[in-house]
């Protein structure tokens, strides 16, 4: 399978939890593309699997690394019919916007008809001791449903 991993970070902790996940895939034979600053022009946008992981920034929005690329979908509206996608939203609950760029992201997805193949994975590193691991059990879990 074909994998865009599309990465909204600001500090760069969602970044590293991005890389992590790539080696995984990679090692399990995938085809894996990563966009630590998607660009619309070259993410494709049928055939493929767009693996998001996206930190919420300030009040709710995008980190800067994404904000461009989500933009662009939201104006363009393209018809995403062929694209199959997850979300990791990662976030901090002390704010009362927890994961929203996440929850953002997945409505703005289905709206334009992408296919979600997983419920999204929402991290709170406020109290998450290891991130990486979480996402790798909910990678795994929603890779052996498909299987």
């Amino acid at each position: 399978m074909n994998i865009h991993i599309l990465v909204g970070t600001t500090s760069g902790n969602t970044e590293y939890l991005a890389e992590q996940l790539q080696g995984e895939l990679s090692s399990q034979g995938h085809t894996v593309v990563f966009h630590d600053q998607p660009d619309y022009a070259n993410v494709p946008q049928s055939d493929c699997l767009w693996l998001l992981c996206i930190a919420t920034h300030g009040a709710g929005e995008y980190a800067d690394s994404i904000a461009p690329f989500m933009e662009t979908l939201q104006s363009d509206k393209p018809n995403l019919s062929a694209l199959k996608f997850a979300i990791i939203a990662v976030g901090d609950s002390s704010y009362d916007t927890f994961c929203q760029a996440g929850r953002d992201a997945e409505s703005l997805l289905l709206e334009l008809s992408a296919q979600q193949i997983a419920e999204p994975l929402t991290i709170d590193m406020l109290l998450e001791l290891d991130p990486e691991s979480t996402a790798s059990e909910w990678l795994e879990s929603w890779r052996s449903q498909r299987s």
